[in-house]
Order: C-alpha cells, then sequence, then structure tokens
C-alpha cells in the first residue's frame, strides 16, 4: 500500500500552485476579500474551461473528469495555500459531493454538468441559528406544493449562499431529513450577506417563504447523504488547513533568517528555533492525517467516519497554532494590517470551526470508534 501521490498528482500539485501563484496573490486576495462578492468571475471561467477544476471528482458521464478524491486533496491544499476566493468549496465539496452521493440520477444529469463546466455556482445549506452541525439542529420544514415542494425556515453559515445559483436544502418533512434543489433567485428565498471575520470566505443567511423546491433523492433519506458529505468536506477541509499551515511555516522560516536582532538572525535564537521546529512537527503530522483522510475518502471504505473526524480536529489545531506563532516570530510587523500574516490567522480560526470544532469532532471521534 502506497500512501505517495505519483508523479501525474505531483504534476497536478506543480500546476494548480503556478496557477494560484499568478491569479491568487496577496493584492488579488485583498482586493476581492473587500467585495460582496468575493471571487473573480475570469479566474473562476479559467478555473474551469482552462483547468477542469470544478469537474475534477464529478464522473465523466455528467460532463467531469472523474478523478478520486485524492486528486482533489491535493487541489484543495493548494487552494489553501493562497487562500483563493473563489465558491470551489462550496459549489464542489459541498454541493458537488452532495449530488454525487444522492442516488438520484435525474438530479445528478440536471446539475453535475453545468457544475463541471463552471457555469453553476452551488452550495449546500443545512446549518442554522442554532449552530449545530448534526441532524438535530434541522428544523426548516418541507410541504408538498403542486407538483413539487416548499420550503420554509431559515439557514444559517451558509458558504456563499448569497451568489449561489444552486442552493441544496435540508428541510424536514413528514418522513424525516430530506435534500431538496432551489435556484438561486426562487421566489420567497431572501439573501444577506453575512459580516464574517474571515472575509475570504463568505457566507450568507437564506430566509425560506414557500420557496418553490424539487426533492433530491429520497424523502427522508436526506441526513444519510449529508452526514457523507460532511465527512468528505471535513477531508478536504483538513487538506486546505495544510495548505495554509504549510504556507505560515515557510513565511515564519524565511523571516527568520533574514530578520537582524543583536547581530544575528533571530533564527539563531533557541526560542525562535524551538517555534520553527514544533510548527514543522506539527504540520508534517497534519498532512500524514489529511493525506491518509484523503486515500480513505477516494476508497469510501469504513475508516472514513473516524478518519475524517480525527483529521478535522487535528489540522483546525495544527493551523491555527502555526498561523499564530507566525505572527509571533514576525513580532510588530506581524500584528499589522499590512502583513498576509492575519488573513491566515483569521481563515485558520474560521476553517477551525466550520463543520464543528476540535472539541465537537474529538466527541464524534470517541463515539464512532465505541469509546
Amino acid at each position: 500500500m502506497n500512501f505517495a501521490f505519483s508523479e501525474e498528482q505531483e504534476e497536478l500539485r506543480r500546476i494548480v500552485r503556478h496557477f494560484l501563484e499568478d491569479k491568487s496573490p496577496e493584492i488579488a486576495v485583498r482586493e476581492l476579500m473587500a467585495t460582496e462578492k468575493g471571487s473573480d468571475d475570469a479566474v473562476w471561467n479559467q478555473m474551469a474551461e482552462q483547468m477542469g477544476l470544478q469537474g475534477l471528482i464529478v464522473p465523466e458521464e455528467f460532463g467531469g473528469s472523474g478523478f478520486s478524491y485524492v486528486e482533489l486533496i491535493v487541489v484543495l491544499e493548494e487552494m489553501g495555500r493562497a487562500l483563493l476566493c473563489a465558491p470551489y468549496f462550496s459549489t464542489v465539496v459541498l454541493a458537488a459531493n452532495t449530488l454525487i452521493h444522492s442516488g438520484d440520477d435525474a438530479a445528478k444529469a440536471a446539475h453535475l454538468p453545468r457544475i463541471a463546466s463552471g457555469e453553476t455556482v452551488a452550495t449546500l445549506a443545512f446549518t442554522e441559528d442554532n449552530g449545530r452541525w448534526d441532524e438535530a439542529g434541522i428544523t426548516a420544514t418541507a410541504s408538498p406544493s403542486g407538483s413539487g415542494w416548499s420550503i420554509d425556515g431559515h439557514k444559517m453559515y451558509v458558504l456563499d449562499g448569497h451568489v449561489a445559483d444552486l442552493v441544496l436544502v435540508a428541510a424536514r418533512t413528514g418522513a424525516g431529513v430530506s435534500l431538496f434543489a432551489v435556484d438561486g433567485d426562487a421566489a420567497g428565498l431572501v439573501r444577506t450577506p453575512l459580516a464574517t471575520m474571515d472575509q475570504t470566505r463568505k457566507q450568507a443567511r437564506l430566509e425560506f417563504t414557500a420557496t418553490p423546491a424539487t426533492l433530491i433523492g429520497v424523502d427522508g433519506a436526506g441526513w444519510a447523504v449529508i452526514e457523507r458529505v460532511l465527512d468528505l468536506a471535513a477531508v478536504g477541509l483538513a487538506a486546505e488547513q495544510v495548505g495554509g499551515a504549510q504556507k505560515c511555516l515557510e513565511m515564519a522560516v524565511e523571516y527568520a533568517k533574514v530578520r537582524v536582532q543583536f547581530g544575528r538572525p533571530i533564527g539563531s535564537f533557541q526560542a525562535i528555533k524551538h517555534k520553527c521546529a514544533d510548527m514543522l512537527l506539527e504540520v508534517e503530522s497534519a498532512k500524514s492525517a489529511a493525506y491518509y483522510a484523503g486515500w480513505c475518502a477516494s476508497e469510501l471504505n469504513d475508516e472514513l467516519p473516524s478518519v475524517a473526524s480525527l483529521a478535522k480536529a487535528y489540522c483546525s489545531e495544527a493551523y491555527f497554532h502555526a498561523s499564530a506563532e507566525n505572527i509571533q516570530i514576525h513580532g510588530g510587523i506581524g500584528f499589522t494590517w499590512e502583513h498576509p500574516a492575519h488573513l491566515y490567522f483569521k481563515r485558520a480560526k474560521s476553517s477551525e470551526l466550520l463543520f464543528g470544532d476540535p472539541t465537537y469532532h474529538r466527541e464524534l471521534l470517541a463515539q464512532r470508534i465505541g469509546i
């Protein structure tokens, strides 16, 4: 069993990193995070048409490339490293995965080709004001309406919910939690962008009032799909966190080499050496956790639920620690708005909380392995 990346996967990493260095430099990130939309249509179209990134894990029969989750892990790691401002995570990791695992071929045929081509920006809306990530937190309701359904309720912390063309909504019916497709401009849907600490990843609150919707999959079987997608999303986010943590480590080490204090580089001081060594250990351990989780996700094996929670918990803490230590090693300049360290610090904190914080996932892990 070989867990090393293949030559093709390393080439994919090289190409994506080169693309993101060109299209998502710090200046572009700062410009986009200041806008309400939070992304660049030209770059989004290039990602789809020239790179095929939106269709990476979409099956070939639905217009995608049909690659495994391991390739997606490689791409997400590079996107986390570059703090890419684009609705990629919401569209591919959340929405496309939900459709792929929904068991609804009609819904796949209707939406996946447009996601793969970059024409559709999509997201998954399941969390509400209660801030819960489990099934009990879903209180929005759906009821039959004519030949379809209508949804009433609200959704909170919806990634890119204010710009999505397609919103996949979790709502309760008489049979239980079900999944529905709602057009972004549907009647009775009010979308409000949220003011967030991490401006590089936009969120929104959605209000549904008799909003027309189309059932996806089997009525009452929605939570089983969402649970699988949340595990896959946790793995994808762990890979993003690894990319960001690696960048923080590189920034800190480079600064420690060139910053001179008391006539010598600060990297020669034992306190700084220890910080960098601890960061390296945690980043490399996070890589191991994320990569193994990525392999489990590509195989969809029995280990996935427990490994997803393990990777999410560990990578969250490793990234946050690396981003904080990066600021400390930079000293005064690290605290300023002009330095990019705070961008990674804020992304690290928001990612730590997204889909449940480390404490939540350690509890979930304990339940899943029977402790």
